[in-house]
């Protein structure tokens, strides 16, 4: 008995049971004749269930060799490639990573299509690999509508239902960039240890929430149930109980062993779904073979009788069953094609291996922010049309006005322009947002454009990537910043990572709106003045701006729009809430922070900064409520010193212009870096050391930030951020220290 190796005993069980006819007893009462595939396509799944098991076995085989780097693999799910039969091509596809089987049955929809070879390939992380590149063994290809998933245990969830609400949506829209077809749903595929991530949840519950307002949601949720979450076993009914009844929401289940059960209902499921364009949950019982991953080992948590029990009940053999009582395949043909199909595999493999990894740095982040769109930037509409939009606001666009209003005038703008953008998130509707920022788009554009999200920031982040897998342009907003952490893997581990595991082939374009940073005196408290914009810094390929002002967060925005439309970018757009409704900068009235609607094609670049002042005698560099504070400051210091000072608005967070800026800085020795996060993994923090490494003069560097703390309720709001105050104190400190 080789208790360790269970894919050798696997392997060789099949063999044996079918030889000597002792297969496991199935469910009697269904027949052929209950489904409408015909006899060919039933061997066919069989035959691609088969290669899944092989591709399992082999890459088990070259892990303990070092050749093959991630064997979490499909057997006991191999009744997946009934999905890839039933469901076609132009039904998209958000896949569990136990479905090899549906990929390998999903390409025999087309032609020329080498699904063994590819799978083998990004087994061995092979820079030939079609959808990653090598970059991470995923299931994925943009020729069979599968985007590619990494490690799912639920966040794919949410971005599956923004897809499936997207259809119907960008029909009615008439949208142009739509890239799925209007009858069309979405599939989307996970285990029952899953169901309980609270990224799973969110994705439930929008979509049931969604239909029950009266949209549409057609997705198919499958949930492969083996029991098991590596070695936490579910509870017994868990899957049926939760979600048998659940409003708005249709359940079927079958059983993953039979493939006519299993045929059956999905056959159903699809009908429903296409039909009625509501969400279905599909609950396939099956089991799972060989572990959870190659590092684990299934004897540390169950018994040798129950490892063997569930060995008994392969699915392999359970279809074996079906293909030898239907007189569809002998014993002796099945044995054949399980023979040829492991030295098919074998072969491939072999050849996988010889093929190219990657190894330079350049090779693998050039995917980063790779782009294969081919988008360009619409015209601007007609101005009368613009002018009947605007209304009685087209007249105030020559007026000077804060920062909230001037985003507003922005957003129509775009809307305008753009006509694939939508606009969403918590209360930004009728009530136009918690500042008026949205004010009237819901009456200007409707519900279909502009609509409120449930509250809950993952299913909003995570629908802005379903919406943009189906040509919309989103821009999703998040109440305030402290909020967009509760979702934050929706943009760090999907969204951001679709164009790096695709090689640009997929991209989910978006601008992310969110109110945030400090210096709020009315409304305040942790949850409501957050100023730590660190989870930004390490998300590779983000683009991050933070406007100080009205007229430069228009420019700014329009900018952002582009990147995402033309480029495909992902852009993060702090709006300093403290700054929203200011209007003067040195005394009450002086109308100093107020700024005039710019010109229509105005627009501030990425890495592009403003400055304010020709001194020399120091610099300051900042951005948001920080940059307010310091040019509030300016008269005080250049007072106190006699002598005239620079600040620079850096503007864009990522990628700071530091190159630019060490220009700008010119002969000046002295350099204050006023940042209003927390010290600790604040933005400041970075560019001092960047400025000390790129810098030829022998800059003097102060980082001014705030304390590492968080934001308190009441008057001492304030009391550990940068003001003017302390911006003057620290500027005449760093000015004097020779």
């Amino acid at each position: 008995m080789n208790l360790f190796n269970r894919a050798e005993v696997i392997d060789q069980n099949f063999t044996k049971y079918i030889k000597n006819d002792d297969l496991p007893d199935g469910n009697n009462e269904l027949t052929l004749s209950n489904i409408s595939i015909s006899h060919s396509e039933l061997i066919s799944i069989f035959e691609s269930q088969v290669f899944s098991r092989h591709m399992d076995l082999k890459a088990r085989e070259l892990k303990e060799k070092g050749e093959c780097f991630y064997t979490i693999g499909s057997s006991g799910h191999e009744s997946n490639a009934v999905f890839g039969n039933i469901f076609p091509l132009t039904d998209i596809a958000f896949l569990h990573y136990r479905s090899g089987a549906f990929f390998i049955e999903r390409s025999k929809q087309l032609h020329n299509s080498t699904p063994l070879y590819d799978m083998a390939l990004s087994y061995m992380a092979s820079s030939e690999d079609p959808i990653s590149g090598g970059r991470h063994k995923v299931i994925g290809s943009k020729r069979l509508n599968i985007p590619p998933q990494t490690s799912t245990i639920a966040s794919h969830i949410p971005k599956a239902v923004g897809t499936a609400f997207s259809i119907d949506r960008a029909r009615d829209l008439d949208i142009k960039e739509r890239e799925l077809v209007s009858d069309g749903i979405v599939l989307c595929s996970f285990g029952d240890a899953s169901v309980n991530h609270a990224s799973a949840l969110s994705g439930f519950n929008t979509a049931r929430w969604v239909k029950s307002i009266g949209g549409n949601v057609p997705i198919v949720f499958i949930c492969e149930d083996n029991g098991y979450g590596i070695s936490v076993p579910t509870p017994d009914n868990w899957i049926e109980n939760t979600f048998l009844n659940q409003q708005s929401i249709k359940y079927f289940q079958c059983d993953g062993l039979n493939l006519i059960d299993t045929i059956i209902a999905t056959q159903k499921a699809q009908e429903y779904c296409r039909t009625k364009r509501s969400p279905v949950f599909l609950h396939m019982k099956t089991v799972r073979l060989m572990g959870h991953a190659g590092s684990d080992i299934e004897s540390s948590y169950l018994s040798i009788n129950e490892i063997e029990e569930t060995e008994k009940n392969d699915p392999l053999l359970h279809s074996a069953r079906i293909m030898i009582d239907n007189s569809l395949l002998s014993s002796d043909e099945i044995l054949g094609l399980y023979e040829q199909a492991k030295t098919r595999i074998h072969y491939v493999f072999e050849k996988a291996t010889t093929r190219p990894k990657l190894v330079e740095s350049s090779d693998v982040m050039k995917s980063i922010v790779s782009n294969n769109s081919k988008n360009i930037a619409p015209n601007f509409v007609d101005e009368k049309i613009r002018a009947k939009i605007f209304g009685k606001e087209y007249k105030r666009l020559e007026q000077p006005s804060h920062m909230a209003k001037l985003i507003n005038y922005a957003l129509k703008d775009l809307m305008l322009q753009y006509e694939n953008i939508l606009v969403f998130g918590e209360d930004v509707a009728k009530k136009g947002g918690v500042y008026n920022v949205t004010a009237d788009l819901y009456k200007q554009f409707s519900i279909r454009r502009v609509f409120n999200s449930p509250l809950d920031e993952t299913s909003i982040l995570g629908f802005a990537a379903g919406l943009a897998h189906n040509g919309f342009l989103p821009i999703p907003e998040i109440q305030f910043l402290a909020y967009f952490h509760n979702a934050e893997d929706q943009l760090r581990g999907e969204a951001a990572t679709l164009s790096f595991f695709s090689q640009g082939q997929y991209l989910n374009p978006m601008v992310i709106r969110i109110a945030g940073l400090a210096y709020q005196k009315g409304f305040g408290g942790h949850f409501h003045n957050d100023n730590s914009l660190t989870i930004f810094r390490d998300i590779p390929g983000l683009i991050l701006a933070c406007p100080s002002n009205g007229s430069d967060a228009v420019k700014m925005l329009r900018t952002a729009t582009k990147e995402a439309h033309d480029k495909g970018r992902i852009v993060v757009f702090i709006e300093p809430i403290a700054l929203y409704m200011v209007k003067d900068l040195h005394n009450p009235k002086d109308n100093k922070w107020s700024s005039k609607y710019p010109a229509m094609d105005e627009e501030l670049k990425i890495g592009e900064f403003i400055t304010h002042g020709k001194g020399k005698a120091l610099t300051i560099i900042s951005y948001g409520n920080g940059l307010y504070h310091a040019l509030k400051a300016q008269p005080e210091i250049e007072k106190k010193i006699n002598r005239k000072i620079k600040i620079i608005d850096i503007c864009w967070l990522s990628d700071i212009n530091v190159d630019g800026l060490l220009k700008e800085i010119g002969q000046c020795k002295k350099v204050l870096i006023v940042d209003e996060c927390r010290r600790s993994g604040c933005h400041g923090e970075g560019l001092m050391a960047s400025l000390y490494e790129k810098s030829k003069n022998d800059l003097d560097i102060k980082l001014h930030a705030a304390e590492d703390s968080f934001i308190p309720l009441g008057i001492a709001a304030t009391s550990t951020l940068p003001d003017y105050e302390t911006i003057t104190h620290h500027s005449i400190e760093l000015i004097n220290n020779e």
